[in-house]
């Protein structure tokens, strides 16, 4: 009896604890998509009781009052103009107009370099925020530290800092970004350099291609850009070890990815898919976009290149051509566009500065999406069943478009190949061809078919980590390895060893022997 009693006593104290444990939240992209899903998962958690401080940009902190949910708010833009940060990468350009689509023009290597470096500038952007310099000199304390896994290792100083349990969350699934700090394979052979345009199946070239970029990724960020980040981490937070040190204590990664978008890869424990999470429940369209959708006879193809790429940016002649492509479609088109016009506009075309996406995905009229690849908008899209054209322009968008492509339910046109004759024939192609719309649908239902939804996943292993004090007994081996170690190369080069001395002792035996029956023939003849 009394030892029921002391079970039952622990496991309210596991379940007190795990309810009402105090959590910092960081999600600190310039992406509204990065700061959208950092908000799902803090609001999730202050919803169920923990006491949760979200240092958050002002323009998209929450509008939900919360009283367990406490945000800091940091502002990049106006910073931004008055510190007027300089660098090469047209992603972060000071004068915050510079034309996005540019970064299309780029080699991989060149995207693999800046991309890293641009995580340098967003790094020490937040860094140098009042509000966060304000928190670090407070007394407050935490039990969790949550953090967007995005370019941001100095990060990892906080969870050190406060004593936390780390727990990531990558805006992206697996990559080189999480698996070397989680100690989980990383096989160039099927799985792809995010920033490169392949699927999980390349051809030997495309691999060869792949292994490289891996390589140099791997390599420039060890030697180029992790002794910069732990520069940062010094000054932010003096006396700290090592950002390799700290990777090593992330208790848990929560990847945005599922096998219905994703290619399926081996996760080590501690590695849990939660692609999905940040989807709600379809909610009425307004009236406008309601009846828009709904007296399309022959359906909608809805376009939208996200919430970082400017319509303005695209040069004439592309707009020219989707202009007058859409103007011969016999669907009607919903376009996401800054402004109240666009010149040529089409009788079929309505433009809208906002649009509800995911409500508008879930309309049964809508027959094709066009995307730029973000792979928010291929999870709505195929949680819904539809299928897509997609535009990629830079991050991991070609990635994700050709893992679209491989699946069967989209088609990939490049922004440098589109013309009007290549944007016809990619619409043409995948509304007249019922294959992808049975893919997607295909896929729609791989998706929905799981045993919990992803966000209430997301909250079982956090509160996990909780419950089991970091859950350290989910760490692969791997992490107490060296990495010639992990790779067996110590044990090859003994192996080796091994044989190049059975080989050599076999040589000296045979020529001894060789020898000496030689000698014992020399003197048999002269007898």
């Amino acid at each position: 009896m009394k030892a029921t009693l002391h079970v039952l006593l622990l496991q309210i104290t596991f379940i007190t604890f795990a309810q009402s444990a105090k959590i910092l939240g960081i999600f600190h992209g310039y992406s509204g998509s990065h700061q959208h899903l950092g908000n799902k998962i803090l609001l999730e958690l202050a919803a169920r009781g923990h006491q949760v401080t979200a240092i958050v940009q002002r323009k998209f902190a929450p509008k939900t009052a919360n009283e367990n949910y406490q945000p800091i708010m940091i502002e990049y833009d106006s910073y931004l103009k008055s510190k007027c940060v300089t660098t090469n990468d047209p992603l972060f350009h000071c004068s915050l107009s510079t034309n996005l689509y540019k970064s299309a023009e780029r080699g991989l290597l060149d995207t693999i370099s800046s991309t890293a470096g641009t995580g340098l500038v967003w790094t020490e952007l937040f860094f140098n925020q009042t509000s966060v310099q304000n928190l670090l000199k407070s007394n407050q304390e935490f039990d969790m530290v949550i953090l967007e896994e995005f370019l941001n290792d100095a990060f990892k100083g906080f969870c050190n800092f406060y004593t936390a349990h780390c727990v990531s969350v990558s805006v992206v699934g697996p990559s080189r970004f999480t698996n070397l700090q989680m100690g989980n394979p990383l096989n160039p052979s099927y799985m792809p350099e995010i920033l490169s345009r392949y699927s999980s199946e390349m051809s030997f070239f495309q691999r060869l291609v792949n292994t490289f970029s891996i390589f140099f990724g791997v390599i420039n960020f060890y030697w180029s850009i992790l002794p910069k980040h732990n520069e940062i981490l010094q000054k932010n937070f003096p006396g700290s070890p090592p950002i390799t040190e700290l990777f090593y204590r992330t208790s848990l990664m929560l990847l945005n990815s599922h096998v219905s978008v994703s290619s399926p890869v081996p996760l080590v424990p501690n590695m849990i898919e939660i692609g999905g999470f940040h989807l709600n429940t379809p909610k009425e369209l307004p009236r406008d976009l309601q009846n828009y959708l709904d007296e399309a006879e022959n359906g909608v193809i809805y376009f939208s290149m996200g919430s970082n790429l400017r319509g303005n940016d695209v040069e004439e002649s592309k707009r020219n051509a989707i202009i007058k492509v859409f103007s011969q479609l016999k669907q009607r088109v919903l376009w996401k566009w800054e402004n109240d016009t666009i010149p040529g506009q089409p009788d079929n075309v309505k433009l809208g500065k906002w649009l509800p996406q995911q409500d508008i995905l879930g309309h049964p009229n809508i027959k094709l999406f066009v995307t730029h690849g973000g792979l928010l908008s291929i999870i709505e899209t195929i949680y819904h069943g539809v299928p897509i054209v997609g535009i990629p322009i830079f991050g991991d968008q070609e990635m994700n478009m050709a893992v679209v492509e491989a699946d069967g339910y989209g088609k990939l046109l490049r922004f440098s190949a589109l013309t009007e004759e290549t944007f016809r024939k990619a619409l043409t192609e995948v509304l007249n061809n019922d294959k992808y719309k049975e893919n997607a649908i295909r896929r729609s239902r791989i998706m929905h078919d799981q045993p919990m939804k992803p966000l209430d996943r997301a909250m079982f292993w956090i509160e996990y980590v909780l419950r089991h004090e970091g859950a350290p007994h989910l760490r692969t081996g791997a992490l107490n390895l060296n990495w010639f170690q992990v790779l067996c190369l110590d044990v090859l080069t003994v192996i080796i060893l091994i044989v190049i001395a059975f080989i050599f002792s076999a040589y000296c035996i045979i020529t001894v022997v060789s020898r000496g029956y030689l000698k014992k023939q020399i003197k048999i003849k002269k007898r």
